[in-house]
């Protein structure tokens, strides 16, 4: 009897989890295989989901529901689930980033309130709940695809340290979104030249990225009160890294116009330092093809000089 009843407990305990992991694998077990993509309302849709690489992501674990909570067993049908009202509100505010499910946009919600919150007031978020722009950046947007996310201690993520700066670039180094945000066009450019992107490029481990000066989730305007790089919060923001930063130290800001004579001096530098390479390059040539053929008529001379004793004896 005690078997039996610890049997039926056991039971009731595993029927979520399998039915969850039933639900995982019959969107799975199509979606795996499916290649290609489809177009709606517009907006152009990626049809396959890489069996393993959802698994090895950070949700991993969840059923497909869990995000795309209006979607039954069977999501060929229209959508018609229950969704949490909290996720209905945020999918209401960010529904034009959505390709097809708003819910699916809004279901970080569930889990990340905190760090979402900070995301729809930062200067990212308020293009697009405030200025109803689809290209302002959430959380796909950095994080990649939620079937693939990993942590930002992966190497393969968007926002690992040394992907971070690649994944900023994609919306600071274009054209049309600098015109029409009014950022500076060579942001990244300007980091780039820097010493701290020099550093960056060289593979320091401590040279700062973006975030590091501008934050990631709460990101404001250089010209909001509250941003790390607005006035003399850099003086704080600097000091993190350089202790004793002053309003001098922080005046040199990563972004500023070097202007034409460090640029210049770079350049020659540069022209400097290859002459001097290529020069002490072609001398160990040369020192090597001298040694060589002093070697070589050398001992032909020794070679000579024997037979001419030879003949004359």
């Amino acid at each position: 009897m005690k078997k039996l009843l610890a049997l039926t407990c056991l039971l009731v305990l595993l029927i979520p989890i399998w039915a969850e992991g039933e639900n995982k694998a019959s969107c799975i077990v199509c979606h795996n295989s499916m290649a290609g993509t489809i177009e709606l309302n517009g907006k152009v849709i990626e049809l396959n989901v890489d069996a393993k690489r959802y698994e090895a992501s950070v949700h991993g674990a969840f059923p497909c529901t869990e995000c795309h909570e209006r979607f039954s067993e069977n999501p060929h049908v229209k959508p018609s689930g229950e969704v949490l009202e909290e996720v209905k509100v945020v999918s209401e505010k960010v529904a034009i980033k959505a390709k097809a499910d708003p819910v699916a946009v809004a279901a970080c919600y569930k889990c990340h309130p905190q760090v979402y919150d900070l995301v729809l007031n930062s200067v990212h978020g308020k293009n697009i709940t405030e200025k109803g722009s689809a290209d302002g950046a959430l959380c796909l947007d950095c994080h990649g695809s939620p079937h693939y996310i990993t942590t930002a201690k992966d190497e393969s993520s968007p926002v690992n340290q040394w992907h971070v700066v690649e994944t900023c670039g994609n919306c600071h180094e274009n054209k049309e979104l600098a015109k029409k945000y009014g950022i500076e066009a060579k942001v990244m450019e300007s980091y780039r030249e820097s010493f701290h992107g020099k550093k960056h490029i060289l593979g320091h481990k401590r040279a700062p990225t973006c975030v590091s000066c501008h934050g990631y989730h709460a990101i404001k305007s250089k010209d909001d009160p509250v941003s790390p790089v607005f006035g003399t919060n850099k003086i704080k923001t600097c000091g993190g890294c350089h202790k004793g930063a002053n309003k001098k130290f922080v005046a040199a800001i990563t972004h500023q116009d070097a202007g034409p004579i460090p640029h210049y001096a770079e350049k020659g530098l540069i022209i400097l330092t290859i002459f001097t390479i290529a020069f002490t390059v072609l001398h160990v040539i040369l020192e090597a093809y001298a040694d060589i053929r002093d070697t070589f008529f050398r001992r032909r001379k020794e070679e000579e000089h024997a037979e001419s004793e030879e003949y004359t004896c």
